[in-house]
């Protein structure tokens, strides 16, 4: 049963993608909002069918936590599943994302992100990148935006070691905005390059913003203590109402220890 709908959601999130970005067209001619609310929309169709044909459900916690008047703003979130990059533009009204450059080349896909003006970086290039992003990052700022970064640059397995990149710390201190952190527990359902989506609550949760003006060594401290913290205290109570989440965890985190060893071998 698990297969079988994980397969019929899998037929109809990509069928609905698609059928979307369709009846968008007209929008690649139009203003960068008109595409973001495709985004959005994307975001609240996928998951209602997630739901509706896995079970799986959605609880957003910390809503207080974002700013009523938008504004600019880093949204600093743990990056677990294929679930996170849609569920987040859900909340925030003109977002941009730092995504893989390679996503503004492909058909339709790519054309949207172009149109909505997100900022497609190369992460081959490393830290030489980092002077450009901060430039292209403060045009963003400027006018207002929020701007969705991943610190650890990729999804990571539930329960996996922290491996945050120092460029959000630096990022932080050359705009000089807030930031808000993004705890979740997503990877426990849908898990990176997993077919099947076990059914159950995923737990989203906005913290508390970090003002501006911190020392970055500081920021980037405070930033992976309260994303960690709380993602792990996320991850404890789905594992308290469903223990054989608790294999998925150490699975994850197995995994994840071996791909950085042999990363850093």
């Amino acid at each position: 049963m698990l297969f079988l709908r994980s397969l019929i959601f899998q037929v109809l999130f990509w069928a609905n993608t698609i059928l979307l970005m369709t009846i968008w067209l007209p929008g690649l001619v139009m203003r960068r909002q008109v595409s973001m609310e495709l985004g959005r929309t994307w975001g609240r169709t996928s998951l209602w069918l997630v739901e509706k044909i896995c079970g799986l459900k959605v609880e957003w916690r910390g809503l207080e936590n974002i700013p009523s008047d938008g504004g600019a703003l880093i949204v600093a979130s743990k990056h677990q599943s294929i679930w996170d990059t849609f569920v987040l533009p859900i909340r925030f009204p003109d977002f941009s994302y730092i995504l893989k450059h390679e996503l503004v080349f492909i058909p339709f896909f790519g054309w949207y992100l172009l149109a909505a003006e997100q900022i497609g970086i190369n992460r081959a290039k490393g830290g030489k990148l980092l002077p450009q992003l901060i430039e292209k990052a403060k045009g963003l700022f400027a006018q207002k935006r929020q701007l969705f970064i991943f610190p650890e640059g990729t999804r990571r397995p539930a329960g996996a070691p922290p491996a945050y990149k120092y460029g959000v710390a630096q990022l932080y201190a050359a705009t000089n905005v807030p930031a808000l952190p993004v705890a979740l527990n997503a990877g426990l359902f849908w898990p990176r390059r997993a077919f099947l989506i076990r059914p159950g609550k995923v737990v989203i949760e906005f913290l508390p913003i970090i003002p501006p003006g911190l020392p970055p060594r500081e920021f980037f401290r405070k930033l992976e203590s309260d994303i960690e913290t709380a993602s792990d205290q996320l991850i404890e109570e789905a594992v308290a109402r469903e223990p054989a989440l608790a294999q998925v965890v150490a699975e994850g985190r197995a995994r994840a220890i071996a791909k950085d060893r042999r990363k850093n071998a």
